[in-house]
């Protein structure tokens, strides 16, 4: 069975600054026993790729043609060449419309809210979705009830969809090289809650002066500064260099203000053998059945916690 999967339009399928939708795609394909099989398609100007079986789509963009419409149909010329049993389409519904007419199988993969997404967020949306997909995957079930908010005969429909968590490679924990260090993964932003993270850990690396903080991660468009002799902020790192580092981590905090669909930072850290903090926000205590969840998000709870964890190592 040969399987064709569609990455969203600039989706940076490249050890370079991969998305999550990236790093789902390679992992699951390389554990498939069909990843000889497997192609996946996308549109990057990163020239190193993730895998060998990825196929970089030619694009030329057209005046007054929809870019989703040009992609796709390229996508369609280039996978005449394969000729696959199964088109797997991740975290573009409306792409879809643009497949109707192709009776090979189709998968759509949502690793974002569905109804934040073009070709999903309303009912007319989605229940074309329903009519035209063979498969709708959620990365939680957070997500999935979202999909399903408002429609009629729930229990009917969600037959045809399922809950696919995203996952990470198992690891060997050895807590004599836990060191005594608080992570942060992600964007810097307020919406990632970096803000809050932030003058909670300048008051905790004050009380516990033989603890640090590690930062990983950058944001461009949006400026938040915090200094302290034992905060590093390490800027963009390498996925396979932030699991590394995350084995040392001893509490990793995953404050996000916004709905996390799902929250891979989590789960990654939880894998390593971190106590995780999350906030109570769309599918992130769905990543870690063991996790702190903070249910009113303050920069006082997260210090709170962080504090608890120090003074109780067990």
């Amino acid at each position: 069975m040969k399987i064709s999967i569609l990455l969203p339009y600039k989706e940076n399928f490249s050890p370079d600054y991969p998305g999550a939708v990236s790093i789902y795609v390679k992992d699951t394909t390389k554990a498939s026993k069909f990843k000889n099989k497997i192609f996946i398609y996308g549109s990057t100007d990163y020239k190193r790729k993730l895998l060998k079986n990825y196929i970089n789509l030619p694009f030329n963009k057209e005046l007054f043609q929809s870019t989703s419409k040009i992609y796709v149909n390229n996508f369609l010329r280039e996978e005449k060449k394969r000729n696959s049993d199964i088109i797997e389409i991740h975290n573009r519904p409306n792409y879809i419309k643009y497949l109707k007419k192709t009776n090979k199988k189709k998968i759509l993969y949502f690793h974002n809210d569905p109804l934040s997404m073009t070709g999903s967020k309303n009912l007319n949306d989605r229940i074309f979705l329903l009519n035209h997909v063979d498969k709708i995957l959620f990365n939680s079930k957070w997500s999935q009830n979202r999909f399903f908010i408002g429609m009629d005969n729930k229990i009917l429909l969600k037959q045809k969809t399922s809950v696919c968590y995203q996952s990470t490679s198992k690891c060997k924990i050895n807590f004599n090289n836990k060191k005594k260090i608080i992570s942060f993964v992600g964007k810097l932003n307020t919406a990632k809650g970096y803000d809050l993270f932030g003058k909670a850990i300048i008051r905790v690396l004050n009380k516990f002066p033989s603890w640090k903080a590690n930062v990983i991660g950058d944001e461009p468009r949006e400026k938040i500064t915090f200094k302290h002799k034992n905060l590093k902020i390490s800027g963009y790192t390498s996925h396979d260099k932030v699991l590394k580092f995350l084995e040392k981590v001893s509490i990793s905090i995953v404050c996000s203000r916004w709905e996390e669909p799902f929250g891979r930072t989590s789960l990654e850290a939880a894998s390593r053998g971190s106590a995780v903090i999350i906030s109570n926000r769309g599918g992130l205590p769905e990543t870690n059945s063991k996790s702190i969840i903070l249910k009113n998000l303050t920069s006082e709870t997260i210090f709170t916690a962080v504090k608890k964890l120090i003074e109780n190592p067990k």
